[in-house]
């Protein structure tokens, strides 16, 4: 599975998605401008001494992404997804694409693809905005492990 973080804005998330990463053999994707140096100690202290384990690597663009893995099956994770995330079938090499945290996927990417963009249901409230990044990560990339029968985990 590859988890894609387009432009993630805070260490501690990207820290907690790459430990995600590393427990579930995923390949983690950085694309664009990071809102924190990979240096930074919020990052690391989140993965805790898993980076050993994680397939890490960085794009400058989802154009980029998308030109390395042409035959590559992409979901877009967004609030205004059409479909639950449920609702999908995952294969074991899809990409699972989020936004940044504080506004997400660009409205282009999204009506460019609307087709494959999920939701994670919550309830109808203006206050609930979404979830935490690394929270929907994990949700996510559990539903599409469990849908492949958890490949090479025990």
């Amino acid at each position: 599975m590859h988890i894609v973080l387009f432009e993630p804005e805070i260490p501690a998330n990207t820290g907690n998605v790459a430990r995600t990463c590393a427990v579930t053999g995923s390949t983690l994707h950085l694309v664009g401008k990071l809102g924190f140096s990979t240096d930074d100690r919020q990052l690391k202290r989140a993965g805790l001494d898993y980076w050993h384990l994680l397939d890490i690597r960085y794009h400058d663009s989802l154009e980029e992404l998308w030109a390395l893995y042409p035959e590559g099956v992409f979901h877009y994770v967004e609030t205004e997804g059409g479909r639950w995330y449920t609702e999908v079938a995952y294969g074991p090499n899809d990409f699972l694409v989020f936004g940044k945290e504080t506004k997400g996927l660009p409205k282009d990417v999204i009506e460019a693809h609307a087709d494959h963009v999920v939701r994670i249901p919550m309830i109808d409230h203006a206050a609930a905005r979404s979830l935490n990044l690394s929270n929907a990560v994990a949700v996510v990339v559990f539903e599409a492990l469990r849908q492949n029968g958890f490949p090479g985990m025990i």
